[in-house]
């Protein structure tokens, strides 16, 4: 945040009118007194103009304050595309043209989010936003003075390493949250296929908000009568493999809020499709790309809710370390129509379709 402030050199140029007035009226009679009065007017005139010239630019004149925010996301899909839209556009709608941003894509690295977060750092951005959880673990890592906002993590105790989480991170940490209900997830699954024995629990280990995903559903929906099984993959490389063993194993496969998963949606769907294997997604995102219904949000709300914080922190109107986590106000059930076709699939009333 830099301020640059004129009153220095406003009043030394006051004072060098007075010194420069003082001694003309020293050396002359009348017509330098009315010279001295003269100047004042010109003085008081030139002062006046350049005040009108401040007030009519809005502010935006070198006394006012400027904001670079980073933007770390950690790979692109559609779901983090939104949550970084909403958070620029809401951030600009707030401050317009007073802030900037460095937006940076991680192209699903971890390691990449950590010099990305490093040279943030090194820039002394005013915030960082951490979108998805390995973009928010590097920037914990890398800074604890720069405010940090995440988006697109699922809980924040897990990905912080948290006990008890009791919903305010503290110290330099706060956001958003895309945690939907776990449980109302299972009753989708089994609303939708109540004859299915073997769910397939697909997830990436690397991603430990999936894990806690899984574990959550796994619990309700054996609580059902169904016998679950997990199905992880450690990154893209060994994707393809793990899908087709699960599709040949499962009834029906559930596919948490997985950014791994997100961005691979194609290679899913080219197995699962074939084999006659639904999928019930986490997020909307992977439901469009693989999965027949998913209860979502909207990640670009979320992205909006998001940049609604850092206005506030930027402005000095909230302490980052007393901002609880925020979450989603609605969830809406939703299904694809092209994959429930293609596989024969009546959805009941109650859904909407994704858009195309």
């Amino acid at each position: 945040m830099k301020k640059t402030k004129k009153v220095l050199s406003m009043l030394l140029a006051g004072a060098m009118a007075l010194s420069v007035a003082g001694c003309s009226g020293s050396n002359s009679g009348n017509s330098g007194n009315e010279t001295t009065a003269a100047s004042g007017d010109t003085a008081a005139a030139t002062a006046a103009d350049t005040t009108a010239a401040d007030a009519s630019s809005g502010g935006q004149s070198e006394d006012s304050q400027t904001y670079k925010v980073g933007i770390c996301q950690l790979v692109q899909h559609d779901a983090l595309d939104a949550a970084t839209k909403g958070f620029i556009d809401a951030l600009k709608e707030e401050l317009g043209d007073a802030v900037t941003f460095d937006e940076q894509n991680a192209q699903g690295d971890s390691n990449t989010c950590s010099t990305i977060i490093n040279n943030f750092v090194s820039a002394d951005v005013d915030l960082i936003l951490a979108n998805a959880t390995a973009s928010l673990q590097a920037a914990q890592a890398g800074t604890n003075e720069i405010p940090i906002l995440g988006t697109s993590v699922t809980e924040y105790g897990v990905a912080l390493g948290i006990d008890d989480f009791n919903g305010t991170v503290g110290g330099n940490i706060s956001g958003t949250s895309d945690l939907a209900p776990l449980d109302e997830q299972a009753a989708m699954l089994n609303e939708l296929f109540p004859d299915a024995k073997k769910v397939g629990l697909l997830y990436c280990s690397a991603e430990a908000n999936s894990q806690y995903q899984v574990d959550v559903v796994k619990a309700a929906l054996e609580d059902m009568g169904y016998t679950c099984e997990y199905y992880s993959f450690s990154d893209s490389n060994d994707l393809s493999a793990i899908v087709t063993k699960a599709a040949s194993e499962s009834d029906v496969i559930y596919i948490p809020t997985d950014n791994t998963a997100a961005s691979a949606t194609e290679i899913i769907d080219n197995i699962c499709r074939p084999a006659g294997i639904p999928i019930i997604a986490g997020e909307e995102g992977i439901c469009k790309g693989c999965g027949v219904a998913t209860l979502s949000i909207s990640y670009y709300d979320l992205g909006v809710a998001t940049g609604k914080m850092a206005a506030k922190i930027l402005k000095g109107e909230s302490d980052i370390s007393q901002m609880p986590i925020e979450y989603a106000p609605q969830f809406t059930k939703k299904y694809n129509k092209a994959i429930c076709d293609s596989l024969g699939i009546q959805i009941p009333d109650g859904y909407e379709a994704i858009e195309e």
